[in-house]
C-alpha cells in the first residue's frame, strides 16, 4: 500500500539525521543525539548564551577602548572588561565546544569505521579529553585560590574572577566526556552524521 502525497517510495534511503528530533531550544544541536543527555541541553543552550555575550562584549569593549583612545580620554578600565570577556570566553567556548563535539575529536576519521575498532578510538580520544579536564580542574582550582589575594590595579579586582574560568571550564568538560563515552559504551558511536560529507559542520 503506497502512502499519501509526498511519501518517500519505498526503499528509498532517510536523509542523514533525518529521524533525528530537533531539541527545542535553536541554539542546541541537533547532532550525535544519541551520545548526550536531554537534561544537559538546557546546559548546553546557556552556554552557548554566555558565548554570544563574550563575543559581543570582548568586541564591544574593544571599539570603546579604541574609540576613547583616539578621542584623548582613554577609560583604562575597559583593558579589564576586555580580559574578562576574553578569558571567560574562552573558556566557556571549550566546554561548549565539546558538548557540541566541534573540535578535539578525530570525526571525519572515526566516521568511516564501525564496531570495537571505532569504539576503542571514539573511547581513547574522549579519555583523552577527560584528562584534560581533569588537569584544568584541579590544576585551576589551585591557580584561582591562589588568586584571592592577588589584585589588578587600578580596579583592585580580584584575578581569581578571571581565572575562575578555567577549572569551572575543567568541570564542564569531564561532564562532556563521561556523557559521551557512557552514552557510546551503551549506544555506540554510530549515527545518521556518518553519512555526511563533512560530518563535524552544521549545514
Amino acid at each position: 500500500m503506497t502512502g499519501g502525497p509526498g511519501a518517500p517510495e519505498a526503499g528509498a534511503l532517510a536523509p542523514a539525521g533525518a529521524g533525528v528530533q530537533r531539541p527545542r531550544s535553536s541554539f542546541v544541536i541537533a547532532r550525535h543525539r544519541h551520545l548526550k543527555w536531554k537534561v544537559l541541553d538546557p546546559l548546553e543552550h546557556l552556554l552557548m548564551v554566555l558565548c554570544g555575550v563574550s563575543i559581543g562584549g570582548f568586541t564591544l569593549s574593544v571599539f570603546c577602548d579604541v574609540v576613547t583612545r583616539e578621542l584623548g580620554t582613554p577609560w583604562l578600565w575597559l583593558q579589564l572588561v576586555t580580559t574578562g570577556f576574553f578569558a571567560w570566553g574562552v573558556f566557556i567556548g571549550m566546554a561548549a565546544a565539546t558538548r557540541r563535539i566541534d573540535h578535539l575529536n578525530l570525526v571525519e576519521i572515526t566516521k568511516r569505521m564501525r564496531g570495537p575498532k571505532r569504539s576503542l578510538l571514539e573511547i581513547t580520544n574522549r579519555l583523552v579529553i577527560l584528562l584534560v579536564g581533569l588537569a584544568m580542574l584541579v590544576f585551576g582550582t589551585q591557580n584561582c585560590l591562589n588568586d584571592l589575594g592577588s589584585f589588578r590595579a587600578p580596579s583592585l579586582i580580584p584575578l581569581a574572577t578571571y581565572t575562575a574560568s578555567v577549572p569551572i571550564a575543567g568541570a564542564l568538560i569531564v561532564l562532556f566526556a563521561v556523557e559521551q563515552i557512557v552514552n557510546g559504551w551503551r549506544h555506540g558511536f554510530e549515527g545518521p552524521e556518518d553519512a555526511d560529507d563533512f560530518a563535524g559542520i552544521v549545514k
